[in-house]
């Protein structure tokens, strides 16, 4: 297991759409792999393949309830609302306003390609939303409210 090199805001495989994947591969596993180690090392909660270079349809988050891999995600229903600070270690220091799902369910294939539903609220649901944007070379810079803000910049009155 690995660490690899996240790609970062201007790089052009963040904007492109990811291709599904169709078999479980040795070359895949090790990819998942590295991504949970690149993802923890980077003290993220959430990493999909475009971010380490590889324009496949996977998604690895852990918001403290154990790591989840999400192969061919789609999100299938979607409810309520929440606004906050959302970062991406694609873009490193800066945070944005964003507001996102409250709730969302999702359907996808787990590392044995077996389909699955998982639910998530709050940071889950936000990370699912987040993350699989990623997969069609969307980021969260494009949808905050005013602009992004470096990390620890907000000055105390």
């Amino acid at each position: 297991m690995a660490t690899r090199k996240i790609r970062e805001l201007g790089e052009e495989v963040l904007t492109k759409t990811c291709k599904p994947v169709d078999k479980m591969t040795l070359r895949t596993k090790v990819l998942i792999n590295d991504m949970f180690d690149t993802m923890y090392e980077a003290y993220g909660v959430g990493l999909a393949a475009p971010q380490v270079g590889v324009l496949k349809r996977i998604v690895t988050i852990d918001v403290g309830e154990g790591p989840i891999v999400l192969i061919n995600p789609e999100i299938i229903e979607t409810s309520g609302e929440q606004t906050g600070e959302e970062g991406c270690l694609s873009v490193p220091g800066k945070y944005g306003i964003v507001t996102r799902p409250d709730y969302v369910k999702v359907r996808a294939l787990d590392e044995d390609m077996q389909e699955r539903e998982l639910e998530g609220a709050g940071l889950l649901a936000r990370a699912f939303c987040h993350e699989i944007d990623h997969l069609d070379g969307n980021m969260y810079v494009a949808l905050t409210k005013d602009g992004l803000h470096d990390v620890g910049s907000e000055e105390e009155e």
